[in-house]
């Protein structure tokens, strides 16, 4: 439900969001009332010590508070496990109890300093008494602190802004005043978003690009969140509930029934052929990452093969290479690649704001001078990555609407920038003049050399692009259509990002606003069920989320992001799961990059299994990448060393592409 309204705001907590939390620490206080009844009983005849009347006194008192707050306590939960996230109604008295609990912190404060005190100065008791006596003043201390830092946590800087229409109904606010709300909640929530944001990458230089993507960035969480007011326990139950809906469906749906968007037999006959290239090629994408990954995919010997080249100072070898701040990062390029010194022409490690690292190689067994373009492996590659609007691009095309993703854009023309006017390219095909060009990379800069690609087709009409794992948010529908003829994408399973967008995002939270509103469980039993259900599995038909026969009488409160999106006719917003999708205009419809090769896995691994995974591959249509799916692999599947293993094992189970010849795939233009 909405955030609770205490002292005339608005926090970041419902209601239906003390279960756990009571239920901790109603553990903790029984098992310390319990210890000190105990400690009470035993050692209350060793009590005729000096300061002994003390102690008898403020034992039988702290026993009276802790009982009052176990009965408080216990009233919390057992009223937080009422009614359901979208019904509130029998969690009314919640605000009153929590003035209660939050009154007793006062003579607890003032019993535990007047117990640390007394055993400082006035008490000279059994030592055990003492020591039981000092553990409840640190337990005492130990909650209250953990009750101010909760505290500090949930705290909403919106919340003064959205106390007041919390639970104003879309009747109690005509068109005009609800446009007002939403606009000033917008430009408030963009005001500390950005705040948040600086704050959080606050080690990052304030460049004019900097400054830039912060203020894109806010713009686009504030966006997107500023008109629901849903706290983050409703999105993860949400994002549960989905999971469970999503696989019941998909069992239920004959197999006859699944959409399938054949591509045709041209496409089709090159399938081996793409695969084999892209198996080859995306070690290339890999070693862009430099270092880091090697590590990661190598843990017990990566650092022994590489340890010679980060300690030994720049040698004559290296200087074969431009290129700047490359660090131990060559020695593990040499190790995925399999490359000598000498194929090499630039790497570059200089990592800003729209401004990524790249390498630039010649491979002789596919005769293609090679560009590797990094992916997200810094604060400022996100930056790049979240700054999401779309900008028109001046190409030299046939192309009618030539916008792109704004942050993958700049970083694009970064890189167009260095190969073209520090004369890379010309060095690198004057060193292999009969070559073709390939560009690749992963995740954004899977994206980035999408985008190069189509900056370089001119100059180079025969370039090749393999971009493993894009984002969807990046082309236009007509560069999306025009990228076909010499760009593959290869996606994995669930993988997030090839589904990811402002459009999809938006989709998502109808989703789960639709899921929040006609769900009859409470939020302690949906977390519950989602938790065993990710961990171990289950059967998703076993957990009703439907109100029974679409009743919604009990929905006394609706939720804000219904109501605004509902009024304002956000074109995003639709019961009907078929309808199109539709967005801002400065965040229109952008879809991946080139023809989509999908490596789907067969049958489960499971949560817990040694099973490893098998994939098919297909061709696929961008439709198919049009919906975010919830799933325990969604991030996982992105991650290059899985997709990597993936494509080991794809590749390895088609015979066909071990025939396949080194210029049959890389050659073959799609028109």
């Amino acid at each position: 439900m909405p955030g609770m309204v205490l002292f005339g705001r608005r926090w970041a907590i419902a209601s239906d969001d003390l279960v756990f939390p009571g239920f901790l620490e109603l553990f903790l206080r029984v098992l310390w009332w319990i210890g000190i009844l105990t400690l009470y009983v035993m050692y209350r005849g060793k009590l005729d010590c000096p300061g002994g009347a003390l102690l008898s006194s403020y034992l039988t008192v702290l026993l009276v508070l802790l009982a009052v707050i176990i009965c408080t306590v216990l009233a919390i939960v057992c009223v937080s496990m009422r009614g359901t996230i979208c019904n509130p109604g029998p969690r009314k008295s919640m605000a009153k109890l929590l003035y209660i609990r939050l009154a007793l912190f006062l003579p607890e404060m003032v019993w535990a300093s007047l117990g640390a005190s007394w055993i400082a100065h006035s008490v000279h008791c059994d030592k055990a008494v003492v020591n039981g006596i000092i553990a409840t003043v640190i337990v005492s201390w130990i909650i209250i602190v953990s009750t101010v830092v909760t505290i500090v946590i949930v705290f909403d800087p919106l919340g003064g802004k959205m106390a007041p229409y919390s639970s104003a109904a879309p009747n109690h606010l005509d068109s005009q005043e609800s446009s007002q709300l939403l606009n000033g909640l917008k430009t408030a929530a963009t005001s500390v978003w950005e705040t948040r944001i600086k704050f959080l990458c606050c080690c990052i230089g304030k460049d004019d690009h900097t400054r830039v993507a912060f203020s894109s960035m806010a713009e686009l969480f504030s966006t997107y969140f500023s008109d629901t007011d849903l706290v983050p326990s409703d999105i993860a139950a949400g994002l549960t509930l989905l999971h469970q809906q999503q696989d019941s469906i998909r069992n239920n749906q004959e197999p006859e029934e699944r959409i399938s968007h054949s591509p045709g037999s041209s496409q089709e006959a090159d399938l081996d052929a793409e695969l084999e290239n892209c198996h080859h090629y995306m070690q290339f994408a890999a070693a862009a990452y430099g270092w880091p990954l090697y590590i990661y995919r190598n843990p017990f010997t990566g650092l022994c093969r590489i340890g010679g080249d980060c300690c030994r100072s720049r040698t004559a070898d290296y200087d074969l290479v431009g290129g700047d701040q490359l660090n131990c990062h060559f020695g593990s390029i040499l190790q995925t690649t399999g490359l000598q010194y000498g194929d090499f022409v630039h790497i570059s490690f200089h990592d800003k704001v729209y401004e990524l690292p790249f390498l630039v190689a010649l491979d002789h067994r596919k005769e293609s001078v090679v560009v590797a373009v990094r992916g997200t492996m810094s604060l400022q590659d996100i930056l790049t990555d979240l700054s999401a609007e779309s900008e028109t691009l001046d190409l030299e095309c046939e192309v009618q609407d030539c916008s792109a993703h704004k942050g993958i854009s700049q970083a694009a023309r970064y890189v167009y920038r260095r190969l073209i006017n520090d004369g890379i390219l010309s060095q690198a095909f004057s060193l292999a003049p009969e070559y073709r060009l390939v560009i690749v990379g992963h995740s954004l800069g899977a994206g980035a050399a999408a985008l190069l690609s189509i900056m370089l087709r001119k100059s180079h009409p025969h370039v090749r692009c393999y971009a493993y794992s894009p984002p969807r948010g990046l082309l236009s529908k007509s560069l999306y259509e025009y990228s076909k003829n010499f760009t593959v994408s290869l996606v994995l399973g669930k993988d997030v990002i090839p589904r990811l967008s402002v459009t999809t995002l938006e989709d998502l939270k109808k989703r789960i606003l639709r899921v929040i509103a006609h769900c009859n469980k409470p939020k302690y039993k949906i977390l519950l069920y989602g938790c065993w259900y990710e961990l171990f599995g289950g059967d998703p038909d076993n957990f009703p989320t439907e109100l029974d026969g679409g009743d919604q009488r009990d929905l006394t409160q609706p939720l804000l992001g219904e109501q605004s999106l509902l009024t304002h006719g956000s074109p995003a917003y639709s019961f009907s799961s078929d309808s199109p999708l539709e967005s801002p205009s400065k965040y229109p419809p952008l879809y991946p990059p080139g023809r989509i090769i999908h490596l789907e896995e067969e049958g489960t691994s499971g949560r817990f299994s040694c099973y490893t995974a098998q994939y098919t591959a297909k061709w696929s249509h961008e439709s198919e990448f049009n919906k975010i799916l919830i799933g325990p692999k969604m991030l996982t599947d992105h991650m290059p060393d899985i997709l990597m293993r993936a494509l080991d094992s794809v590749v390895a189970d088609r015979p066909a592409c071990v025939s396949c010849q080194a210029h049959g795939g890389a050659h073959v233009d799609m028109v």
